[in-house]
């Protein structure tokens, strides 16, 4: 299976980080999920929070949006700056195409990431890249909703 981990914390004192790259698409949304508890524990004793669900949402969203709409490699970036206050979730992709909101539809089955995404995420950034692009969010760990 095409999978490289990597998890630092020199670069800056308190700051944590996990990165994740597919070779070949992602191959489990779970897999991702998992990183941001993982990386969450360090931090916070209790994985089981708020935060830490909005922070697994998020993630979720947006590789699941890299699994179905860009093909080939992605890549999965997480960051706790000092202070543990917020992540950043960065997912890189194949896709040149920015995610997009779809208008709200109680009726329709999925297509309603974004806007949880949005709701959850005090910044959100998408970058054109040369091959693709990256999407950023920024999660507050401080158990209240950004939105």
């Amino acid at each position: 299976m095409p999978l490289r981990t990597h998890t630092t914390t020199q670069d800056r004192p308190a700051s944590l980080r996990s990165s994740r790259t597919w070779d070949t698409g992602v191959t489990s949304i779970a897999e991702a999920r998992d990183a941001v508890a993982a990386l969450l524990a360090q931090v916070r004793p209790a994985p089981g929070t708020r935060s830490t669900q909005d922070a697994q949402l998020v993630v979720s969203e947006l590789v699941t949006n890299a699994a179905k709409h860009a093909p080939g490699p992605c890549a999965l970036r997480l960051e706790v700056p000092a202070g543990g206050l917020v992540m950043r979730i960065t997912v890189t992709d194949t896709s040149t195409d920015p995610p997009r909101r779809r208008p709200p539809d109680p009726g329709r089955v999925g297509g309603h990431g974004l806007h949880l995404v949005t709701m959850l995420c005090s910044d959100l950034e998408v970058t054109t890249l040369p091959r693709g692009k990256r999407v950023a969010a920024t999660v507050p760990l401080t158990g209240e909703r950004a939105g």
